[in-house]
């Protein structure tokens, strides 16, 4: 304690139950930036999930899925997850049977750059098929 008061710094104890017991002399308040500052580096390496929506109607027509489906490849590539829908409006929903094979035939071209993580279900007026992208080796 006194070689700490000399030298104006704290005392810390790393270890109490070893035999004798660890300290160190140290600034306390260096010591908890310095702890802080690992955290936010640590925060900042980890990887976040992105998700991108692709939104596609009953009677999408093939050009129109051809566009879609470009971006949805380039989403895939970027490392994004990718959540496509079909959204039925009013009596649309008749079409549940070619929403689901649209969303089908979006995982079958895309198969190539990412995997089905739940298959396509309805969810009130919406049919959902999400894809997570393969990892790179």
């Amino acid at each position: 304690m006194a070689m700490a008061q000399a030298e104006e710094l704290d005392l810390v104890m790393i270890a109490e139950k070893a035999d004798p017991p660890v300290c160190k002399i140290i600034d306390y308040k260096k010591f908890l930036y310095d702890q802080k500052k690992k955290q936010k580096e640590i925060a900042a390496k980890a990887q976040k999930v992105v998700i991108k929506e692709i939104r596609f109607g009953p009677q999408t027509d093939d050009h129109d899925y051809e566009f879609k489906l470009k971006h949805a490849r380039k989403f895939l590539e970027e490392g994004a997850k990718l959540k496509s829908f079909v959204f039925f409006r009013g009596r649309s929903i008749i079409y549940k049977e070619q929403g689901e094979l649209l969303l089908l035939r979006l995982a079958q071209d895309v198969s190539d750059l990412g995997k089905v993580e739940a298959l396509p279900h309805l969810e009130g007026k919406r049919m959902f098929i999400l894809i997570a992208p393969i990892k790179k080796k």
